[in-house]
């Protein structure tokens, strides 16, 4: 791993991950991985996706995944500093894009942006699930709890905490 970023770079590289944030900071995660763990090394795939996975396990906002990869970069104050980068940007943009926005509200243009941006929030968040797998799965145990995993989320309304304490058994047991 290569040396761990100053403060500075850490509020730099959330602030502008947070304008591109469509759909909230798990839309992100495949920038996140790719930035973190391949471009500067500062932390493992392992370490990123057990990250990811604690965030999705606590109750709170998926902002969450970005608190405990600032605190992983640099302690509290990494994760102060990320979580206020990845928030205030987009926040401050949010609500002065929401005023004039108003102004649009009945355009045709308005309509069929706001319909383009739901299988784009869709897209991006399929590609988190695809990073995601591939940094945690390693042999075919992996991939096929993964699969069933998906398969009884979107079949039915069991809730995925079960999923998960069963993922983790299946761990626990060898069976992965």
């Amino acid at each position: 791993m290569k040396q761990l970023p100053s403060l500075f770079e850490i509020g730099l590289y959330f602030a502008t991950l947070s304008l591109m944030a469509i759909g909230g900071a798990n839309a992100v995660i495949p920038d996140m991985h790719r930035h973190l763990v391949d471009v500067s090394q500062w932390m493992t795939s392992a370490e990123f996706v057990s990250l990811v996975a604690l965030a999705q396990a606590a109750p709170g906002p998926n902002v969450l995944i970005v608190s405990l990869l600032g605190w992983k970069l640099a302690g509290l104050s990494g994760a102060l500093i990320a979580t206020a980068a990845m928030c205030v940007p987009s926040s401050l943009l949010t609500y002065f894009f929401a005023r004039f926005w108003q102004r649009f509200q009945h355009a045709h243009w308005r309509t069929a942006v706001q319909a383009g941006l739901g299988p784009l929030t869709i897209g991006l968040i399929i590609a988190s699930g695809y990073v995601l797998t591939r940094g945690a799965d390693h042999n075919w145990a992996g991939y096929a709890i993964t699969a069933v995993t998906v398969v009884l989320l979107l079949k039915t309304r069991m809730h995925p905490l079960w999923l998960l304490a069963a993922a983790g058994l299946a761990g626990y047991f060898g069976f992965v």
